[in-house]
């Protein structure tokens, strides 16, 4: 949308812009508690040693450390029962094919059962934020209340609606501060050496969540990109510095070209590292690899002195004992993600108290007409809860003519270029400790940091029938 709206040059309304942002906030809180618990946290807990915790000490822990509604001995011990039925079953349901009882495994077994149990409610919650970010948007993920010139849902805007956003929006955001926070803290106080493992060097962020019409300057989370870890030295990102190389990629020939110029033009051949073994694109910003994502953003944003970010930085820093470098790291990327969403969940109030004050005073209008020109070229830049994502359109006799999009884990997943430098997933891989080669959870924790989603870049398909095939590996 926001491609084809720079494409045709119609200005959004402001409360569609509001309404935008809300809806994008949700999505951040919900991204990333389900991150967070269901798709990383195993990475750092051997939910199997829950079973040796006393109960009563997780219940203590509890209290120590988090302002949890839930808890007490009778509580952990139902939590710790229900873990042994699934043990006992041989089939470990939500909890199967992780490396349990490895030796990288580093909590006690009483922070093992609180976070297992912390995983069980945030399997509850997500629900309700996946519900706050339906109430505007009709569904979660795929929203059905976007439109290019604004939004749809101008009839929803109703009093019991936002009071039901805001009510779903404080539910979320108290367990953001009040669990996932203290949560984070407490597993990441046990994993300090990982303050220096899986870092990278340059990082890139489109920003998000506009507070006004003027972007990028108006940016919540700002724009920005930084080279050689120099986080004083931030620097404008430009969308004009972003190519594609293929060089390694199964697409015919070897050029690096902007999207505007793209081609996606598939030729499978042999897997070999040295020359050609991904589907994947390598994107580079003036000719170099860029990390995307909660790390880049939280980055830029400190670098530019956003004192949301900051404050936030800075405290967390403080209350683990380790220095600001160790924030180019796997365990700095995971706590940027819980980070941004403390300050992104702050701001939304706001927001919905901005659009409460437009509907005040008369102003409803969440859309602007517009016409389809003859021919255009336009670029949308936006950084999802994943990272940065460019797309890039071309139109000619009013139809697209060219369509290229740069998805964050194509930035952080593809290749070497022709040059030979590394992508941001691959560099950051280089040094890992392994203790148990056919046990690679240090490898999963980086990989599992960056929040990949190969579904994201590439899709397989029959280009007869085009049918989607679901392939799975036995």
């Amino acid at each position: 949308m926001r491609a084809i709206e720079n494409a045709v040059g119609v200005k959004i309304p402001d409360n569609a812009r509001i309404i935008r942002n809300m809806l994008h906030g949700a999505q951040f809180q919900h991204d990333h508690i389900v991150h967070f618990y269901h798709l990383h946290a195993l990475d750092w807990v051997d939910v199997v040693n829950a079973l040796k915790a006393d109960p009563k000490k997780t219940a203590a822990l509890s209290d120590n450390v988090s302002n949890a509604p839930w808890g007490g001995a009778n509580y952990f011990k139902n939590v710790q029962q229900r873990i042994k039925t699934f043990v006992d079953s041989g089939q470990l349901g939500p909890f199967a094919n992780a490396y349990w009882g490895h030796s990288a495994y580093k909590l006690p077994p009483e922070a093992n059962l609180m976070a297992a149990a912390h995983y069980i409610e945030a399997l509850r919650l997500q629900a309700k934020a996946a519900k706050m970010h339906a109430v505007f948007g009709a569904k979660n993920p795929h929203l059905q209340s976007l439109a290019v010139g604004g939004v749809t849902c101008v009839k929803d805007l109703t009093p019991d609606n936002i009071a039901e956003f805001l009510y779903l929006w404080k539910e979320t955001q108290d367990f953001v501060k009040n669990v996932y926070i203290p949560d984070l803290l407490a597993v990441a106080s046990f994993y300090k050496d990982w303050g220096a493992i899986g870092g990278t060097t340059n990082f890139l962020a489109w920003g998000e969540l506009p507070e006004s019409d003027q972007e990028p300057e108006s940016l919540f989370m700002p724009r920005g990109v930084i080279m050689n870890r120099d986080v004083a030295g931030v620097k404008m990102a430009k969308q004009e510095q972003v190519t594609e190389h293929v060089a390694h990629s199964w697409y015919q020939g070897d050029t690096a070209r902007h999207p505007y110029k793209g081609e996606t033009a598939p030729e499978h051949g042999d897997y070999d590292t040295e020359d050609r073994y991904s589907w994947f694109k390598a994107p580079r910003y003036d000719g170099e690899p860029c990390e995307v994502g909660p790390l880049a953003r939280v980055l830029v944003a400190y670098g530019r002195g956003k004192p949301e970010i900051k404050a936030l930085v800075d405290s967390t820093l403080k209350k683990l004992g380790i220095p600001v470098t160790a924030l180019f790291s796997t365990l700095g990327r995971t706590a940027a993600r819980g980070l941004e969403t403390v300050a992104i969940g702050d701001a939304m109030e706001g927001w919905v108290m901005e659009l409460v004050g437009n509907l005040k005073n008369g102003n409803t209008q969440t859309y602007q007409s517009w016409e389809m020109p003859d021919s255009a070229m336009g670029v949308g830049l936006n950084d999802v809860a994943r990272g940065s994502l460019g797309h890039w359109i071309e139109i000619e006799n009013k139809k697209i003519k060219n369509y290229q999009y740069v998805v964050p884990s194509t930035w952080n997943l593809g290749p070497p270029d022709k040059a030979g430098k590394l992508g941001p997933v691959e560099e950051s891989l280089i040094g890992t400790p392994v203790a148990d080669p056919k046990r690679p959870l240090e490898v999963l924790r980086t990989v599992h940091s960056f929040d990949p989603c190969i579904a994201c870049g590439v899709h397989v398909i029959d280009p007869d029938s085009n049918q989607v095939y679901k392939i799975k590996a036995l």
